[in-house]
């Protein structure tokens, strides 16, 4: 089976993976919370490429997402689609010169 971690980098590669993690999210049946709420078991099928099943049936985005501005990831509202993702996936560092 393959897996796949999707980087995302910057303020445009955010704004694109927060558009593509809504579209993989809708045609495997998946919530914002993570719960699958499809209608077909394809769906199901290769779900492991893109997510890691949690802890109650809930589904995780294998994603990296990474920024300098601390702005970028709330404007792209990567927090509001995907609420369960957790805060150790999202890493910020930013240092005043």
């Amino acid at each position: 089976m393959r897996e796949i971690v999707h980087l995302q980098a910057g303020q445009c590669g955010n704004q694109i993976g927060s558009k593509f993690w809504e579209i993989i999210s809708d045609e495997h049946g998946i919530d914002p919370t993570g719960t699958y709420h499809g209608d077909s078991e394809l769906q199901l099928e290769r779900i492991n490429v893109y997510y890691n099943e949690a802890s109650g049936g809930k589904y995780v985005p294998r994603a990296v997402l990474v920024d300098l501005e601390p702005g970028t990831m709330d404007s792209c509202e990567v927090r509001s689609l995907r609420p369960d993702l957790p805060a150790r996936q999202l890493r910020l560092r930013y240092e005043e010169h």
